[in-house]
């Protein structure tokens, strides 16, 4: 994924530079997700974040404004599943449309390796989270839960 600059769908806020992570932003993006993120992951470390990016490295997409970092999705796709986690927006930069193009990004990076469906992971207690999702079209399924174990 190419760094691209999206106009901001506000009047009189700057563009948006959407980009995949580097090895070199490993360390803002767990200082950023520490700020922006709800919850946490056994993943959330610079090991597993280097893993991510070097199995994938289209992966983990960020939303800069003026050279900073103030949104994060990562974009998995297996082959089989489109998996959407960590979308993540810095709480003074809320509302501005970053969450919209960062889960557009997702959605071109999905269709493009010819995904079907996305899953996205949201915390049921993030109440403001389940807003933005649905207003990007995304909708909750009930009859299916999370099994985990840690390894």
């Amino acid at each position: 994924m190419a760094g691209r600059t999206r106009p901001c769908s506000n009047p009189g806020v700057t563009e948006l530079n959407i980009r995949a992570a580097t090895p070199d932003d490993i360390d803002v993006v767990l200082a950023f997700w520490r700020k922006a993120a709800e919850g946490t992951s056994i993943s959330d470390d610079h090991d597993g974040v280097a893993r991510l990016i070097a199995r994938d490295a289209d992966a983990l997409v960020l939303a800069e404004r003026d050279g900073q970092l103030v949104g994060t999705v990562i974009a998995g796709f297996d082959g089989w599943r489109c998996s959407a986690y960590r979308l993540a927006v810095h709480p003074d930069h809320r509302r501005q449309g970053i969450a919209t193009a960062l889960l557009e990004a997702a959605e071109r990076r999905f269709a493009a390796l010819g995904g079907r469906r996305v899953d996205a992971m949201v915390l049921e207690s993030n109440t403001r989270a389940h807003g933005a999702w649905s207003a990007s079209g995304y909708h909750r399924e009930d009859h299916w839960r999370r099994w985990v174990k840690s390894l």
